[in-house]
């Protein structure tokens, strides 16, 4: 792939954010000894990321840097490294891990415009800086440079796994908006939610290696690692709205009614919360709900569902052979469902 010229911010950035800034997760096994073991390779992807959406087209790489000099966890890069490593995989590494987290900036540019959401990583979100058309235009790109990046880099059983898993991400999408308000959802329609929205993905970031060596046994189990550890990190992440952490705004989601988890939880305990609930006036009424909720026991148990997928995702691993790589998805797939315990 002919690539221009890096834009004149691109690597300022000593370190690559999120993770492998060292932003805290857990107290299980530290995940920046995991993260340690692919460190180079998440810095080569951080350059990666900078020259893949410049364009002379200037708007575009100008609504991408907005979006990722706020930051982020880098997940799915780190996931796509340890996976393939953990597999043998010696192609391009950093570009690899680049795919995954360009889908993700796309959909993310595309999800704050459908949103009409204020903020992004704690700044301006982009349609708020730049137009809303520039923006869903600047996501397209983020979204077909990564397809053209993982069939030049990983071959048709990476791209097809690819497109199967962009294409669960718009299907969630559409759930999500059509379960808005609906405090009747069934738990089995929220994971359905969340397992096409983030689990798609994260599932094939860790998996991408596998795919490009076309090693079957390899591709079952880090697709089924990927798939728990996307519904346990969805999971600690909608616990996180009812306890704080982790630069979420406490009560956000319950402030909209959204009904995540801990939510659906707290209605099975007391059904009286859904009423009061539905019926609350603004989100001062709903912020007053929010300790009752906790109470009741549901945040609890939303952490140890969080946990168990998180344990059955590990134990998807038990078929790759022993390594570093294998241990780090194991420490970071616990990490990641204990953030919010």
């Amino acid at each position: 792939m002919a690539l221009g010229p890096a834009d004149a911010g691109f690597g300022r950035r000593e370190r690559p954010a999120g993770l492998a800034a060292g932003a805290p997760l857990s107290r299980v096994p530290d995940p920046a000894r995991a993260l340690g073991l692919v460190a180079e390779d998440l810095l080569a992807c951080e350059t990666a990321l900078r020259q893949l959406t410049h364009t002379d087209v200037a708007a575009i790489p100008a609504v991408a840097r907005h979006l990722m000099d706020g930051g982020g966890k880098r997940l799915r890069p780190a996931l796509t490294a340890l996976g393939a490593r953990a597999v043998g995989w010696k192609g391009d590494l950093p570009k690899l891990m680049a795919v995954g987290e360009l889908i993700h900036l796309g959909s993310l540019l595309h999800d704050d415009v459908v949103d009409d959401a204020d903020l992004r990583r704690g700044r301006a979100a982009a349609h708020r800086a730049f137009a809303p058309a520039v923006t869903v235009l600047s996501g397209d790109f983020c979204l077909a440079r990564a397809v053209w990046l993982a069939a030049e880099h990983g071959g048709h059983a990476v791209v097809t796994e690819l497109a199967r898993a962009v294409t669960e991400m718009a299907e969630g999408e559409v759930l999500q908006l059509a379960a808005t308000g609906d405090l009747n959802l069934a738990r089995a329609a929220y994971y359905d939610v969340i397992d096409r929205k983030s689990g798609a993905l994260i599932a094939w970031c860790c998996a991408a290696g596998a795919l490009g060596l076309g090693s079957r046994d390899a591709i079952g189990a880090l697709l089924r690692y990927g798939r728990g550890v996307g519904r346990a990190f969805q999971i600690a992440d909608d616990v996180l709205d009812y306890v704080g952490g982790a630069g979420k705004d406490q009560w956000a989601d319950l402030k909209e009614r959204k009904v995540t988890l801990p939510l659906l939880l707290a209605f099975e305990q007391d059904p009286s919360l859904r009423e009061r609930v539905r019926n609350a006036s603004d989100g001062d009424a709903l912020t007053r709900i929010g300790p009752d909720i906790v109470a009741s026991g549901a945040v609890a148990r939303a952490s140890a569902a969080a946990a168990d997928f998180a344990n059955e995702a590990i134990s998807a691993l038990d078929t790759l052979p022993a390594s570093p790589y294998r241990q780090a998805l194991v420490d970071l797939g616990a990490a990641l469902a204990d953030r919010a315990a």
